[in-house]
């Protein structure tokens, strides 16, 4: 085995695959909706469909990590998303299309469980915070993917063609890693599986965290371009720099914040956090000037980049319940209010303003801070 494939490694691999293959979904949406003719409508519960797919996966995806080790798993589903994009490509029909869209999300959202499992085995084996660093990876991957995605358009290529080159591209690069030596926990017994996977006890709090982080990123993703055209006035050109962004700073925060994390805590981070994504939000929704809402998106970036990472660490953690079972309770939560926030947000907004559903994610983002206690808690009762 080259010494270069160490278990950081082998895990960033896992992450940054898992970030290719959803970047190069997301960049041929509107291809695929053009190819069927889809309107928004059809279009929305497609992605719905996808959305339902990795929130049914999370209980499933957990169960297994703990039965059989995460690592294993998360090989055997990373073979599955491989070839799960390729049928995306391939779908002839809607209704085929759907399906392999279920598929292709239950894939996404299972590894995502599982590999979050491993990453806070190998975080606890190496004994210091890494577990940032792996999810800017999935973002670096996300983005790869999408200029990947980019590249296929401008040439023409079909989406089934560009689907298939992007899996073997992606299983000959990233494959090689992931086959390190690593022996995973293993938990026999337990209760059969729910349809869906929410938390309890102490794991409820570390959810609502979770919850606070999904509705702060998914209302970036899906409501900042919106926002600084149709209320700032920006023109599409500049209205796309609001989750640029957001983005790069949530990268460049997330490959720097373990070193902060395991210097102060992850309590204290975490208050910081959400104090920075409600300042973000609360500060883009009375702004009036681009360049003051760019300066809020920067302050959500850096809000919001360690959050995630720190609940799904918290949730490993967990003394009462299985690694991968609190994490895909917790990922219920997150994942849930990055699916279902950004249509909340768009009720508000049409009922009353945009500025207003802002501020309400921002309040949101108090709640991070709030809680920030609990995640403190595992931690301390390990040590001891």
């Amino acid at each position: 085995m080259p010494a270069i494939v160490t278990p950081w490694r082998s895990v960033a691999a896992a992450f940054a695959l898992n970030g290719v293959l959803l970047g190069c979904w997301a960049s041929r949406v509107p291809a695929v909706a053009a190819g069927f003719g889809l309107d928004e409508g059809a279009l929305g519960l497609l992605l719905l469909v996808m959305g339902v797919g990795a929130l049914v996966s999370f209980p499933i995806a957990g169960k297994l990590a703990d039965r059989f080790g995460a690592v294993r798993v998360t090989r055997w589903i990373a073979a599955v998303y491989l070839v799960s994009i390729v049928l995306v490509g391939l779908a002839p029909t809607v209704v085929a299309l759907g399906v392999a869209l279920f598929l292709f999300g239950m894939c996404h959202g299972a590894m995502d469980v599982t590999m979050n499992s491993w990453a806070a085995e190998v975080e606890h084996h190496m004994g210091r915070s890494v577990m940032s660093s792996f999810h800017a990876m999935w973002s670096l991957g996300a983005g790869l993917g999408a200029a990947g995605g980019f590249v296929a358009a401008s040439v023409a290529a079909p989406v089934a063609v560009h689907f298939l080159l992007a899996s073997v591209l992606a299983a000959a690069l990233f494959g090689p890693f992931l086959r390190i030596a690593w022996t995973s926990r293993v938990v026999t017994g337990g209760a059969a599986d729910p349809v869906f996977a929410f938390p309890r006890g102490a794991l409820v709090f570390v959810g609502l965290i979770a919850l606070g982080a999904g509705l702060g990123e998914g209302a970036a993703v899906d409501w900042s371009a919106v926002f600084l055209s149709d209320v700032l006035g920006a023109a599409e050109s500049q209205a796309t720099l609001g989750y640029a962004v957001f983005s790069v700073t949530m990268v460049a925060m997330r490959l720097c914040v373990d070193r902060t994390i395991t210097r102060h805590g992850p309590q204290r981070v975490a208050l910081v956090s959400g104090l920075l994504g409600a300042a973000g939000y609360l500060l883009c929704a009375t702004s009036a000037s681009l360049p003051l809402a760019l300066v809020a998106f920067v302050l959500m970036g850096l809000g919001y980049a360690a959050v995630i990472p720190l609940a799904f660490s918290r949730a490993a953690a967990d003394p009462d319940v299985p690694a991968g079972q609190a994490i895909a309770s917790v990922a219920t939560l997150g994942y849930g209010a990055m699916l279902m926030g950004p249509p909340a947000i768009g009720f508000i907004a049409d009922a009353s303003s945009l500025r207003l559903s802002f501020a309400l994610v921002g309040l949101f983002a108090l709640l991070i801070a709030a809680l920030s206690p609990v995640l403190g808690r595992a931690r301390a009762a390990e040590a001891d």
